[in-house]
């Protein structure tokens, strides 16, 4: 097949990766807008369970995916300046920019094409130059906007603003970080991702944003007033900025997931919440599914496209009922500050109504033993 992939991300990437090692003679060339090398962002984190997918698909490049990551095998929330740990929650962070040269690497050593600072602007001249059009091209996608009458899209802006900072404060464990001030609550999302650096993902809900001046704030004022909110964890390390502007989580949905010979993928497909950690592991293994749909069908476009649909609309209806829940947590922790912190903590990893107290138990043992001493009667 003649392939054309629209963005450079884990899901463009990996789909041609999945697809040109399957079939060395589908003619695969992505189209990436940004120049290459350009990114944004700081780090992202993989839970053991969205790895396990990796594994299975391609062993060898899950090898080269994973041979730096940054691991850890607890998480930790932090509540009235007490920090509660739950463990058994296992992750593996790595940099947004090795990820994406890593993926760059693998695809071109297999002979895909990556052609960078080439904005696609007619997609229905290209639909018809090519068997498949891969439209990879994030949550902003111009060719989900391009056809919208066809995938009928659907927008679901979040209250609470987001800013993505970086520190060289290391946090070992993914940490959750609960600040009371008189302006409101903020909240750090935070983990390292490299032997130097972490994510610190600062959130807020409007009221406070706005009591603390951020809304009229520059890039820096915010950066400097985030820093010293969070002083204690942050000791003599500052935060560090990269494009790092507010911003709300915009959730996107689509009716339709094909049209003719294009597919969505990934962001551009369906957007996951970061508070679930998910949003790289859902779009590459969107790449999954679509890659083993092609070779299941590989002269029926239509039945590789229902084999994908298939297999991802479930999960990804799931996956988004439980960022809802755990977006309506965040909004509304205001109403949860009064747990002490190890009740907070448990309500936390219950948030989303997919663990059970049992799944806990399994996980920690431990925590939910000294959750049954407080609560013997509510578990």
């Amino acid at each position: 097949m003649k392939i054309a992939v629209i963005g450079a991300g884990p899901a463009g990437m990996y789909f041609s990766l999945l697809a040109k090692k399957h079939d060395p003679s589908h003619e695969i060339r992505i189209y990436e807008q940004n120049a290459e090398g350009a990114t944004y962002g700081w780090g992202v984190v993989f839970s053991d369970v969205g790895l396990k997918f990796l594994q299975e698909a391609d062993p060898e490049f899950f090898a080269e995916f994973t041979a730096h990551h940054e691991r850890c095998d607890y998480m930790e929330l932090v509540h009235r300046g007490t920090h509660v740990q739950v463990h058994g929650n296992h992750f593996s962070r790595t940099s947004r920019i090795d990820m994406l040269n890593t993926l760059q690497r693998a695809c071109e050593r297999v002979g895909v094409e990556i052609t960078y600072g080439h904005r696609i602007n007619d997609v229905e001249a290209l639909a018809s130059e090519v068997d498949l059009v891969v439209a990879a091209d994030g949550g902003n996608s111009a060719v989900r906007g391009q056809f919208s009458d066809h995938f009928r899209p659907n927008f679901e802006k979040r209250r609470n603003k987001f800013a993505w900072y970086g520190t060289r404060q290391r946090f070992h464990p993914v940490s959750l970080i609960f600040r009371e001030t008189p302006h409101g609550v903020f909240i750090a999302h935070s983990y390292q991702y490299s032997g130097e650096l972490s994510t610190f993902l600062v959130e807020l809900a409007p009221e406070t944003w706005q009591r603390a001046g951020l809304d009229h704030a520059s890039e820096d004022e915010s950066r400097r007033l985030c820093a010293e909110v969070f002083r204690p964890e942050l000791g003599g390390n500052e935060l560090l900025t990269n494009r790092s502007l507010w911003f709300e989580a915009n959730i996107v949905r689509n009716e339709q997931w094909t049209h003719r010979n294009i597919v969505l993928l990934g962001d551009a497909l369906r957007t996951v919440h970061f508070s679930l950690g998910s949003g790289t592991r859902m779009a590459m293994q969107d790449a999954i599914a679509l890659q083993q749909g092609l070779a299941a069908h590989p002269r029926d476009l239509e039945a590789a496209f229902a084999m994908f649909e298939t297999s991802r609309r479930p999960a990804s209806a799931s996956f988004q009922s439980s960022a809802a829940r755990s977006l309506d947590w965040y909004e509304n922790v205001a109403d949860k500050l009064h747990l002490d912190p190890l009740t907070f903590a448990y309500d936390y990893m219950r948030r989303t109504g997919q663990v059970s107290h049992e799944d806990l138990a399994r996980r920690d043992p431990h925590f939910t033993a000294a959750y049954d001493a407080l609560h013997p009667n509510n578990s």
